[in-house]
């Protein structure tokens, strides 16, 4: 699962959609929380994060959705930039 961005302590990956299933989504991780968050609307798929760590993943989300969805329609991943 590659890893696409790292800040303040988060790391974003995304799954190969071989094994994913819709809707589009990132996996953000943060400690031991882990939570797959929606590319199109930010809600929370599976999981959990602390408040201010998921407000910063889906600041990055509306950022970089063009980005994430091409990713996840192409499988062509990349380092996108961090949250600053």
């Amino acid at each position: 699962m590659p890893v696409i961005a790292r800040f303040y302590g988060i790391i974003i990956r995304m799954y190969f959609a071989q094994a994913e299933h819709n809707p589009p989504h990132i996996h953000a991780i943060y400690n031991e929380d882990v939570a797959a968050i929606s590319i199109t609307d930010g809600k929370i798929l599976e999981g959990s994060l602390p408040p201010k760590a998921l407000s910063m993943v889906r600041e990055w989300i509306k950022i970089n959705e063009r980005s994430l969805l091409k990713m996840w329609d192409t499988q062509e991943f990349e380092k996108l930039p961090p949250l600053e």
